[in-house]
């Protein structure tokens, strides 16, 4: 336990000044370090997650009185209790939900509802995105994506806080109306703001709208604030699949969690989505999908796990 306690969270693996081979554009910025890859000329960046403790989960005071049936009760007992959480390793994660130029330039077929290159894929399952990552990782010499795990995932998202959100605590004015997501998320109670596409849901009966409009859908990635890690869309837009399954929490610390991998398992998403009810766009929220479940919000982002 001594050697994963005394991880070091400032280095990273370019500080040397040694970009992989397949890095298209690396550097440093206020946010941390980035690097890049590029293929049939789609970019996508990647920004260094520094390994270290975090408390996952949330307090029984933030989901308390937010369930409005038995399923959704369920749902939020999942994140208690909050513990403490090591993860021993940095890593790599998209900066953004992986979009659908990428997905059409690796698998040369796009099957999403909201059709923009610059939007989050999505009608895709667990089971396509690893087809997905199969492909690029053949393509891609060394790069090495994976999904995050769950525990790797809400790390990200946080990214050093401990609050409903990254930017601080959420008070939800209605079931569409939570002001402090706003700068930051593509929710239910905004994703029809300047929308644009054709293919947009008719959101105009749904419930207290801080925005209302009549059609809502996904939006293109990287328009809202980022978090302090320099990530983008993490909660909102699409709900993002990781690796692993559903854990049940404990109140002990954990290195490195995860959840049931075996096949056919549930795998957690986290982040919610353009659809989703404020209560659900929380770093803490999480709920399981049926590995060949496609649906127009859900999606993902990939990770690149240092292995030295």
């Amino acid at each position: 336990m001594a050697s994963v306690l005394s991880i070091d969270p400032s280095w990273h693996p370019l500080i040397n000044g040694c970009p992989p081979a397949w890095a298209s554009e690396w550097g440093e910025d206020r946010y941390g370090v980035f690097v890049a890859f590029t293929l049939d000329a789609v970019t996508q960046r990647l920004r260094w997650i520094p390994p270290g403790r975090f408390r996952m989960g949330s307090l029984e005071e933030e989901t308390q009185g937010l369930a409005e049936s038995d399923v959704e009760r369920v749902l939020f007992e999942q994140e208690h209790p909050r513990h403490a959480v090591i993860i021993s390793r940095g890593f790599w994660l998209f900066d953004t939900p992986c979009t659908q130029a990428l997905w059409e330039a690796v698998m040369d077929e796009n099957p999403s509802r909201f059709k923009s290159p610059n939007r989050p894929v999505e009608q895709v399952s667990w089971d396509d995105v690893q087809t997905f990552i199969d492909r690029i990782n053949a393509r891609v010499p060394d790069l090495g994506l994976s999904l995050p795990t769950e525990a790797q995932w809400e790390h990200a998202c946080r990214a050093g806080t401990e609050t409903a959100l990254y930017t601080g605590p959420i008070e939800i004015l209605g079931e569409n109306n939570a002001p402090a997501l706003d700068p930051i998320a593509w929710y239910g109670g905004n994703s029809g703001v300047d929308f644009e596409l054709e293919e947009g849901v008719d959101s105009s009966s749904w419930l207290d709208m801080q925005h209302p409009n009549p059609r809502s859908g996904t939006h293109p990635v990287g328009r809202k604030q980022p978090n302090p890690w320099g990530l983008t869309d993490m909660l909102g837009n699409v709900w993002e699949l990781c690796a692993d399954g559903l854990r049940h929490y404990e109140p002990t610390m954990a290195v490195d969690p995860e959840g049931p991998t075996e096949v056919g398992a549930l795998r957690a998403a986290h982040g919610g989505s353009w659809a989703d009810m404020a209560r659900f766009c929380r770093s803490a929220c999480r709920s399981g999908r049926e590995p060949a479940f496609r649906y127009f919000d859900l999606g993902f982002r990939c990770a690149r796990v240092q292995s030295s």
